[in-house]
């Protein structure tokens, strides 16, 4: 990935003087990632999966030793062209073997991979191939950032390990695109924000691995304002409106890894306005209107992926009735219900209170058990993003003033207790979230 990428210092020592060190430095990485094991583990835990990420001290020193090791391959490479002999690049790091090299950049940080990309040719190319991505995945490791959107066009990451917010390049777009209804949804190793121009509706794909939008991307059925989830690299979309307004009840499947959209069946009713969520490997759809209401739809439909078909769950949530002047905005005025899973556990955002909701599914309610951040302010909704980031909860938001402007980011792993929000990062900037996704990768 070259999101982030900045200058490495050149004034690292080097470690050519014995080559035993070439081996220490890379079981060194391995150790790093995977808590200081013995070396004679290294032979086990080269493909072993690992759900636990490392924290940003390990990482960044796997990242100095792999830098060290480049700066090495350089000299010894330099000394091979002098004497007349080459020397094989596609090893990465020759004297440990391509394998061991790729085994090492697995497990270093997304937010190492610009600055190991502008080592040499033969990193840039291994991370512009998305083949690290491919092997973390196989391997479950699994970064979490948040990417969403404060000004129109503009797109920002957040990595929540490092505390570190970066800029993605700028959308190239006409004004009707700007100033369309739009949704996003980040799957496998791209963010996909959706829209309309002047004619059609349009798909623009941010790649996280060559960093720049791309379009031209279609799905069977044009919508929005339709609900979305993702897992892994596959993602889904269900209900939302046609071109001309229609209400869709149709769903479809998008796979990254192969960059094609499949029709699944249809939902029992047709929604707009909804949130969709993966939970316990099934896809859920919940809330918005239907054809003909004026208020929120109670009931919730599950997509069940071995029968490929669609299950009613009446009453699944319940209509914003619960606080004073909840019902002052008609529903289509309403934003979709601000839903997560962690831990296939479901949690909602009730803004109209300020309160966190938990959905007990045995009983088929929900649970108030918490509030929301200070800060969490919204307009019916809109403007504040509630997400699920690995093994927390996360909300975006900022306050509604002329002297406001700035946006923070507040996360809470849920336990038995209230939320506990802890404050990940503040910064100037509009205090409106447009849109918002999260990317695990």
């Amino acid at each position: 990935m070259l999101e982030g990428s900045n200058h490495v210092s050149r004034d690292l020592p080097c470690v050519c003087e014995q080559a035993t060190k070439w081996i220490y430095y890379a079981f060194h990485v391995i150790e790093q990632s995977k808590g200081k094991r013995p070396l004679e583990d290294v032979a086990d835990i080269g493909w072993r999966k690992s759900s636990k990420l490392l924290d940003a001290q390990e990482k960044e020193e796997a990242a100095r030793c792999l830098h060290n090791l480049s700066l090495c391959q350089e000299e010894h490479s330099d000394k091979q062209h002098d004497s007349g002999t080459r020397s094989d690049s596609s090893s990465l790091i020759h004297q440990i073997g391509r394998d061991l090299s790729v085994n090492c950049l697995v497990r270093c940080s997304r937010s190492d991979y610009g600055s190991i990309a502008s080592l040499n040719q033969s990193f840039r190319s291994l991370i512009q191939s998305g083949e690290l991505y491919k092997l973390r995945r196989q391997m479950g490791i699994v970064e979490h950032w948040v990417y969403f959107s404060c000004n129109l066009l503009e797109w920002e990451a957040f990595d929540p390990i490092r505390r570190r917010w970066m800029h993605l390049p700028a959308m190239t777009s006409n004004n009707c695109f700007m100033c369309s209804d739009k949704e996003s949804l980040a799957v496998g190793t791209e963010l996909l924000v959706f829209g309309k121009e002047i004619e059609s509706h349009v798909i623009y794909k941010y790649s996280i691995v060559t960093n720049s939008w791309s379009s031209g991307m279609k799905t069977n059925t044009p919508r929005c304002l339709f609900g979305s989830g993702s897992l892994g690299e596959i993602a889904i979309v269900a209900g939302g409106c046609d071109s001309r307004g229609n209400i869709l009840s149709s769903a479809e499947l998008y796979n990254s890894e192969t960059g094609t959209w499949e029709a699944l069946p249809s939902m029992h009713a047709p929604r707009k306005l909804c949130s969709g969520v993966f939970m316990d490997g099934k896809f859920y759809i919940i809330g918005g209107v239907g054809v003909g209401n004026s208020t929120v739809l109670t009931f919730g439909e599950v997509y069940d992926f071995k029968a490929r078909s669609w299950t009613l769950v009446p009453d699944m949530f319940p209509a914003r009735n619960r606080g004073a002047g909840a019902n002052d905005a008609p529903a289509i005025a309403q934003a979709p219900p601000l839903l997560a899973v962690v831990k296939n556990e479901l949690y909602a955002a009730y803004y109209a209170e300020n309160e966190v909701w938990k959905y007990d599914k045995r009983r088929n309610l929900w649970i108030t058990i918490g509030r929301l951040p200070e800060q969490a302010t919204s307009m019916n909704g809109w403007g504040l993003a509630f997400r699920a980031c690995g093994d927390q909860l996360i909300v975006i938001g900022g306050p509604r003033s002329l002297n406001g402007r700035f946006i923070e980011i507040n996360s809470w792993e849920p336990t038995e207790g209230e939320p506990n929000w802890n404050l990940l990062g503040r910064k100037h900037s509009g205090s409106f979230v447009y849109n918002c996704a999260v990317m695990g990768c």
